[in-house]
C-alpha cells in the first residue's frame, strides 16, 4: 500500500472521489459524487457484494500529489480498521 495507515486514518473525514466503479446492473461507470474518505473506503471494500465491480476502482483523496487507494488497499484498510475509518 502506498500510503500509510496513519495517513488515511487521519484524513478518514476529509472529502474523496472514488473513479472506475462499474455498475453491473447496467454496465456503466457508477457517478459517485464527494464522500469521506473512510466511507469511501467501505464502499470500495464491500462494492462487490452491492453489484459493482471495482477492480479498476482508485479513491483519490487530500492535495495533489497524494497517492490513491486502490480496491486492494480498501479491502486490507477496511479489514483491518474498519470501525476506526467511520469514526469522527
Amino acid at each position: 500500500m502506498l500510503a500509510t495507515v496513519g495517513a488515511v486514518l487521519a484524513a478518514r473525514n476529509d472529502d474523496a472521489e472514488i473513479l472506475g466503479v462499474l455498475d453491473l446492473t447496467n454496465r456503466t461507470e457508477a457517478k459517485l459524487g464527494a464522500i469521506r474518505l473512510g466511507n469511501a473506503i467501505q464502499f470500495v471494500a464491500n462494492a462487490s457484494v452491492l453489484g459493482y465491480d471495482v477492480r479498476a476502482a482508485m479513491v483519490f483523496y487530500g492535495e495533489p500529489g497524494t497517492p490513491s487507494l486502490r480496491a486492494k488497499d480498501c479491502e486490507q484498510l477496511w479489514a483491518q480498521y474498519g470501525v476506526a475509518l467511520l469514526q469522527p
